[in-house]
């Protein structure tokens, strides 16, 4: 099956050969499924981490990932942030990006950003999918954030761009903007988008470019899809461009996806490294001030996690 998706054995991860057993066993690869590590196990994974790179400095491993220590690196620069996180009480997710030291260069390789099935997306899309694919608790969550983090409805001369775009975009009942414009993959889920004023059909994996002028956009939202970003930095020095001075740009993602589409270093870490990778996106596209999380999780534990990483364009 692998030979069949173009990839070699040789280059897929232990975890992504799981998974291919999987779906050689029956598993849809169409399904989202939860990713490699869960939120209740990533504090216990972290605190071995942790300790294996103060014991073995150079060892390249990270929790099933061949090829990278990207992640465990940040980690082992960090103040001991999520023990005393937990001890207070507060979320993991909210503080590891508060004493983060970046390492001096973008820390991935191409490998980490490999894929199981590395067929062209627009095939993987091609047919519709009018779901959601995070459950209602997080939707809801999801929507409250957006409730306080977008201008209000109806605000003059207010552009969004809903990037990754589907059917629903789960902005709050009833909100406009003169301008809304949505980027996807596949243009019958993003005819049916009531809140877009405007769409584009674009596979971001091919082509990094966004098909809009410097300086358009107030927001730009991204709604569980930034971890099958293959490019990640040229895509997020595009967003720069494209946001006006001061523009917020809001990166949601849970533990769901598609897990032989979403990048290797994603599916072999954990919610909390998730929030460092998309912060290191913003970091290293240059030109943002420094990324923040927010774990908006309803129901830890019982329902979908959800977490939000944002920043904003400096302004000039």
């Amino acid at each position: 099956m692998t030979r069949a998706l173009g990839m070699a054995a040789t280059s897929v991860s232990p975890a992504l050969m799981n998974v291919a057993r999987a779906v050689e066993a029956g598993a849809s690869s169409c399904e989202r499924v939860q990713c490699a590590v869960t939120r209740n196990s990533g504090a216990r994974h972290l605190h071995q981490l942790r300790k294996g790179f103060l014991s073995v400095p150079r060892r390249r491993f990270l929790l099933g990932l061949q090829g990278s220590a990207a992640v465990g690196e940040m980690l082992g620069m960090m103040f001991s942030v999520p023990a005393r996180a937990q001890a207070a009480g507060v979320s993991e997710a909210e503080e590891v990006l508060k004493k983060v030291q970046w390492p001096e260069q973008f820390p991935f390789t191409k490998e980490d950003f490999a894929r199981y099935d590395e067929s062209p997306d627009t095939v993987f899309y091609d047919a519709p999918r009018f779901v959601t694919h995070i459950d209602d608790p997080a939707i809801r969550a999801l929507t409250r954030y957006y409730s306080t983090a977008l201008p209000p409805s109806n605000t003059p001369g207010t552009a969004i761009l809903d990037m990754c775009s589907s059917w629903i975009s789960h902005y709050p009942k009833g909100y406009k903007q003169e301008r809304i414009a949505g980027l996807g993959l596949n243009e019958e889920e993003l005819k049916r988008n009531e809140v877009l004023t405007e769409y584009v059909v674009r596979d971001l994996n091919i082509d990094p470019t966004l098909p809009y002028a410097d300086n358009s956009f107030d927001v730009i939202t991204n709604v569980v899809s930034v971890d099958y970003l293959t490019k990640p930095l040229e895509i997020f020095k595009e967003m720069h461009r494209v946001l006006k001075p001061g523009g917020l740009a809001a990166m949601s993602f849970s533990n769901r996806c598609f897990f032989t589409k979403a990048i290797s270093i994603w599916t072999s870490t954990g919610d909390v490294d998730h929030v460092m990778i998309v912060g290191s996106y913003f970091h290293y596209a240059g030109g943002f001030e420094p990324p923040q999380a927010l774990d908006i999780s309803p129901n830890p534990g019982r329902s979908d996690p959800m977490y939000i990483v944002y920043s904003r364009k400096l302004k000039a």
